[in-house]
């Protein structure tokens, strides 16, 4: 990534804040914007803060404090000037802009007669989470994930900031484009939080391969079923499962003869195990491959690959 895509994202006028910060655009990971509090940027899994002159700095009494209308100005900027059309996106609580990169938003939560969120206002935190495609990054996982040329369902199991997204969009667009190890074949992605694809205006920022459909802000178990209808994908992908119907949504995919990739939260298959959905999922053998991920391990990160039934395939 160039610095030029980094400080886009910035008003013309406070540029000049964030050229150190962009300099280092390869690992930059997050930049934290919050109200009266320290500007904090996330370089290499590090956390440094950024002073009234741009420098980066060690201590948080030494940061710059952003006022309000440095949000608001922000903002505006990042809805091009016309925040209403994105009033669907802010009501959700982050946007996806050029070149993939998500922006979090939290602020006052304004609610409908129904106790549902209608919109936000006083926006006064703004977490920037800037996108870096790892190309590769699935290629370590690929001679355990194919049988007889096609793929197996996969499950990533991480902790958070763990990697799993990153593996997934890999081997999305490895599968979808083809390898040694099978041909390509068509792919649907569930991008519910605009983070695989990474989209803008209905267009993926990241490459996820040449036969991939990708239906970008649904949730996934509409979005599961309409893609079964529409595009007929040999190999259904999604994102952080979370429930009961999430994986409900799956078994009825894989009963339509789709595979399965997709990821979720935790540090073991013990722990996972213990959600009953989970459990589930297990007992139905609905995956056919287990893979732990862990970025203290190195650039792959993979702890272990297991079969369906917990056995390993793999460990590091």
């Amino acid at each position: 990534m160039r610095e030029e895509a980094v400080l886009s994202l910035f008003p013309e006028e406070s540029r000049g804040r964030w050229r150190e910060a962009a300099k280092q655009a390869e690992q930059l990971q997050e930049i934290r914007i919050r109200s009266g509090m320290p500007l904090t940027v996330l370089i290499d899994s590090r956390e440094f803060f950024v002073n009234t002159q741009g420098k980066i700095v060690d201590r948080p009494e030494e940061a710059a404090k952003p006022e309000p209308e440095e949000l608001e100005n922000m903002l505006r900027h990042l809805c091009r000037y016309s925040i209403y059309a994105f009033a669907d996106e802010i009501r959700q609580g982050f946007l996806t802009v050029q070149g993939g990169h998500r922006i979090g938003l939290a602020g006052q939560v304004i609610l409908d007669g129904e106790g549902r969120i209608k919109n936000m206002k006083y926006i006064r935190y703004l977490n920037i989470r800037i996108a870096h495609q790892v190309r590769g990054a699935a290629d370590a996982l690929m001679p355990y994930l194919f049988e007889e040329g096609r793929v197996m369902s996969t499950l990533l199991v991480s902790p958070p900031g763990g990697g799993k997204t990153t593996m997934l969009r890999d081997l999305i667009r490895q599968v979808s484009e083809g390898t040694r190890y099978g041909p390509g074949v068509n792919v649907s992605v569930v991008d519910e939080r605009s983070e695989i694809a990474g989209s803008y205006l209905g267009v993926a920022q990241n490459d996820v391969g040449i036969r991939t459909d990708v239906l970008d802000s649904c949730p996934k178990v509409e979005g599961m079923m309409l893609l079964i209808r529409s595009m007929a994908p040999k190999v259904l992908a999604v994102d952080e499962l979370g429930s009961l119907a999430d994986v409900q949504a799956l078994q009825m995919a894989g009963g339509c003869g789709c595979k399965l990739l997709a990821t979720i939260h935790g540090g073991s298959l013990e722990e996972i195990r213990q959600k009953d959905y989970m459990r589930y999922v297990m007992e139905q053998g609905l995956f056919e491959r287990y893979v732990m991920l862990d970025r203290r391990l190195g650039a792959s990160g993979i702890a272990g690959i297991y079969d369906k039934e917990g056995k390993p395939c793999i460990k590091r």
